[in-house]
């Protein structure tokens, strides 16, 4: 780094990372139209995936929200969507591989749904969880217990994004212990959430707790913060590390 690179802090970047090469699928997005706060319409959906595309992804894993209170999703909903948006696709002869499952969030009912129904999954029975960036949830390791003797592999998305863990490092390597993988957002690499999400995603790699990156994409803007995250050094560090699991699925 530079004299006035240390000055003022500014980072050293790299050539960006090619994801044709070395990433491949993403696993968390929200690219259905009209069922959560991800893409609004079946154009702005297509437009989000002709993006990823040109940005060299081979495969696409999208994962709506599931919540009791907010987005009121179910498998048949979520499956409907992927049907239009496959239909869509061929129709304008867009050449992507594009699956769904969903995005669950630990609420007070989540519970109920392990025992009565199937949950969306991708992969080797993978499933993808979220908890309240507010505190952590009373019966989370009860949960994890339950899904993992009902069959799951438990997927945690983006475990720097939830700032009741900054100061109590030792929760990761607890969850980590229970043989959850994690998956940050590539956008956290750039800063876009936080100073203290890219510190802690930035922090997990450097440990080797980092399974899956995920673009958790919404819309456009996010778009805009993945060319700067695929140069950065934490990204290079990750890939170069041999345990990213995106090719595998």
């Amino acid at each position: 780094m530079s004299f006035f690179g240390k000055l003022f802090g500014v980072e050293k970047k790299l050539p960006p990372i090619d994801i044709a090469n070395f990433i491949q699928v993403d696993m968390h997005s929200h690219l259905i139209p009209g069922i959560d706060d991800g893409s609004k319409s079946i154009e702005e959906s297509i437009e989000l995936i002709r993006a990823f595309k040109e940005f060299g992804y081979k495969k696409i894993i999208t994962t709506p929200h599931i919540m009791s209170d907010y987005y009121k999703n179910t498998p048949e909903i979520i499956n409907q969507g992927l049907t239009t948006l496959r239909a869509e696709l061929s129709k304008q002869k867009i050449e992507m591989e594009i699956e769904a499952a969903a995005e669950y969030y630990l609420d007070f009912d989540f519970s109920d749904k392990i025992h009565s129904e199937k949950l969306l999954t991708f992969g080797k029975n993978y499933l993808l969880i979220e908890v309240s960036y507010l505190n952590e949830p009373d019966n989370i390791d009860a949960i994890i217990f339950e899904l993992q003797t009902s069959g799951y592999n438990i997927i945690l998305a983006h475990p720097e994004r939830y700032p009741f863990w900054y100061n109590n490092p030792k929760r990761y390597e607890t969850l980590k212990d229970k043989d959850i993988l994690f998956q940050i957002n590539i956008n956290s690499l750039a800063g876009h959430y936080s100073p203290g999400a890219k510190k802690v995603a930035e922090k997990l790699i450097d440990l080797g707790m980092v399974n899956f990156i995920g673009t958790d994409c919404h819309h456009a803007n996010h778009l805009k913060f993945m060319q700067d995250a695929l140069c950065q050094p934490a990204l290079h560090k990750l890939v170069e590390s041999g345990k990213l699991m995106n090719n595998t699925l």
